[in-house]
């Protein structure tokens, strides 16, 4: 099965259409794809982590292995990153709302109205866990109006500091790119 997979792929890369792509045109495509990742780690919109993943095999199936100096390894550095990254983001405005003394309602809340609030961009993005949080401590956790301001203002923080944290991981993968490239490969 291995030796089958193999001999598809090896076939695949030596197919005539991919080494008919210039290296500079290969930079330019690759370029314009880190450059509209990094600005999708910051805009939710995009999916970042994503499209910085697509950027690294385009490069590689544009100029080969060995023009490309990447590694196998690299994808799936930059996929467990990737995977991470999403992690932390979805668990960050929970977090916060805990760190700041919510129950399992008001994580609850701010991971629910994080996910309702990414349609209401660019305020949603705020109001969304801090809505979601407050609604469910006050009235799912039966929480006084301090407590559950308190855990809303929480998940605010969380959800800042996941942002901050998914521009960091994409960062570490557009380095990791660079340092595969020109460093090890």
């Amino acid at each position: 099965m291995w030796e089958a997979i193999t001999q598809w792929w090896e076939a695949f890369m030596h197919w005539g259409g991919w080494g008919t792509v210039g290296s500079g045109l290969a930079w330019i495509v690759t370029s314009c794809l880190l450059i509209a990742g990094l600005i999708g780690c910051i805009i939710p919109i995009l999916p970042g982590h994503l499209i910085l993943l697509m950027a690294a095999i385009a490069h590689r199936l544009m100029l080969g292995r060995e023009e490309s100096g990447m590694e196998w390894w690299t994808f799936v550095i930059l996929t467990l990153l990737m995977a991470i990254s999403q992690a932390l983001e979805f668990a960050a405005g929970a977090a916060g709302t805990k760190w700041f003394g919510g129950t399992k309602w008001g994580a609850w809340g701010a991971l629910v109205g994080g996910i309702v609030g990414m349609f209401f961009f660019p305020l949603g993005l705020i109001l969304g866990p801090l809505i979601g949080a407050f609604v469910l401590e006050k009235w799912g956790a039966k929480q006084e109006l301090k407590p559950a301001a308190v855990s809303g203002v929480g998940s605010v923080v969380g959800t800042v500091a996941g942002m901050g944290m998914k521009l960091a991981i994409g960062i570490v993968m557009i380095l990791w790119f660079f340092i595969d490239c020109f460093w090890i490969g």
